[in-house]
């Protein structure tokens, strides 16, 4: 269907799948000549050519020397401009980068001629969201144990360990080397010095992870492998890694060992003196209190996740037919800021995430189908976040990680994963809100995990 806009470029949106829109584009040629004049006059004042004062030089002999320049500074800007002129007059929730033909990339402005390109969008999808209140939620009582002191201790025995280089690796040994990805040709990619990777335990049941792929038989494929040998593992491509080239491709990877190290796990007494603390009960009493702190999270996180069930169940709408690599990057993103809010270790979080890129199509569209309810339900609720907000859950974060506040919030920042922080809290204000108006039932764990045995 062609849609009328008021600006002069001729604009036709029609539907091309599931949350997705073509929209076609002809910037008529009097707008195309405007552009080439402009970008010309802006090259002749700053232009310095030999024999000529700077912007004296002949417009003609200007034209002649850039014209590829020119004509690409033109087409980008009438491209760049058309195309958010025709989101913004058509008022179109695009998601993620626009996908050009791949005839605009070999597109020429021409003087005279109008200027025709093509973009594919995604879009939100238009859906209907239920009645938010009296949905019925569980509460669970949640209480720290002495398991989960003792586990915690123990991870900070490992964190603060030293490392014991070996000769020759054994299960649960971490082999530090160059690792590269390729399709078992000529296509390279990942090329990662430093790369790490656990040797498997019996408790892995072979499986393993390397490069943020895992491997059923990594195992296998590893072996033993000691410093200055290499090992080659080949896998098939998650189908929701973040790059699409990846996806379904038969992987190669070859990893060569620098060297093999054992986690040492550092004596009570040395951390119980670096923490500055008289006793080991000190230290036992701190994780207390952070754990009584996760406990709470963890009540929050159950009970938002009743809410999210519900809404998923309760919703229908067409999704896109695949998830694009920007989609899946958001995705992890997400995941990834949602399990440090949640207190879990760097190597589970990877773990986690190399899982997802793994995971069915099936699982990730409930993600993204809950990305979609949530952010409408945001919209509704005119539900906010606040930069103050936003720095007390990176504060909470980065006490969980043995962080400095600034020196998390620059990682998150070179990481791109600042804006899943805002879409994390945005998303639990809405959750939130939604729990204020619920039929809440208080249980004991124990019943809670019967209850709800069969979820994840």
């Amino acid at each position: 269907m062609a849609t009328a806009t008021e600006s002069k470029n001729k604009v036709t949106i029609t539907d091309d799948g599931p949350s997705r829109k073509k929209i076609e584009i002809e910037v008529p040629a009097e707008a195309v000549d405007e552009k080439i004049t402009g970008a010309l006059d802006t090259l002749a004042a700053e232009a310095e050519l030999p024999g000529f004062r700077k912007g004296r030089a002949p417009k003609r002999l200007l034209e002649k020397k850039f014209a590829d320049l020119i004509n690409r500074e033109a087409k980008s800007e009438l491209i760049t401009s058309a195309y958010s002129q025709a989101v913004e007059e058509n008022e179109l929730k695009v998601i993620g980068d626009p996908m050009p033909d791949d005839e605009v990339a070999d597109l020429e402005v021409e003087a005279g001629k109008p200027l025709k390109f093509t973009f594919a969008v995604e879009v939100m999808p238009e859906f209907e969201l239920p009645d938010l209140e009296g949905i019925e939620v569980a509460k669970p009582l949640l209480e720290v144990t002495d398991e989960q002191v003792d586990a915690e201790i123990e991870k900070l025995q490992i964190n603060e360990g030293d490392l014991e280089q070996r000769d020759e690796p054994e299960p649960g040994d971490y082999l530090t080397g160059h690792g590269i990805m390729t399709d078992g040709g000529d296509e390279e990619f990942y090329n990662i010095e430093g790369a790490v990777v656990r040797v498997p335990t019996k408790d892995d049941e072979g499986r393993g992870m390397i490069l943020g792929v895992v491997v059923e038989d990594f195992e296998k494929q590893l072996g033993l492998p000691k410093p200055g040998e290499t090992a080659t593992v080949k896998v098939k491509g998650p189908q929701n890694h973040e790059r699409e080239d990846i996806r379904g491709k038969d992987l190669v990877i070859t990893f060569k060992v620098d060297r093999v190290d054992r986690i040492v796990p550092a004596p009570m007494a040395d951390v119980v003196a670096k923490l500055g603390f008289e006793s080991e009960d000190e230290v036992k009493e701190m994780f207390k209190t952070r754990l009584g702190q996760r406990v709470i999270i963890n009540q929050q996180a159950a009970m938002r996740q009743q809410v999210a069930d519900h809404l998923l169940e309760k919703v229908t709408m067409d999704l896109p037919e695949r998830l694009t690599a920007s989609q899946a990057e958001r995705l992890m993103h997400r995941q990834r800021v949602e399990m440090m809010y949640r207190g879990m270790d760097e190597m589970v979080i990877e773990q986690q995430i190399a899982e997802m890129r793994d995971a069915s199509s099936e699982q990730a569209a409930r993600e993204l189908k809950l990305s979609f309810i949530l952010n409408k339900a945001a919209e509704d609720l005119e539900v906010r976040v606040e930069e103050a907000e936003v720095n007390g859950r990176i504060a909470q974060m980065a006490m969980e990680r043995g962080y400095r506040p600034d020196q998390l919030r620059q990682q998150l920042i070179q990481s791109g994963q600042i804006g899943a922080v805002v879409q994390q809290i945005r998303e639990h204000k809405t959750i939130d809100a939604i729990i204020g108006k619920a039929k809440v039932e208080e249980m004991s764990a124990d019943d809670f995990k019967k209850k709800f045995a069969k979820d994840d």
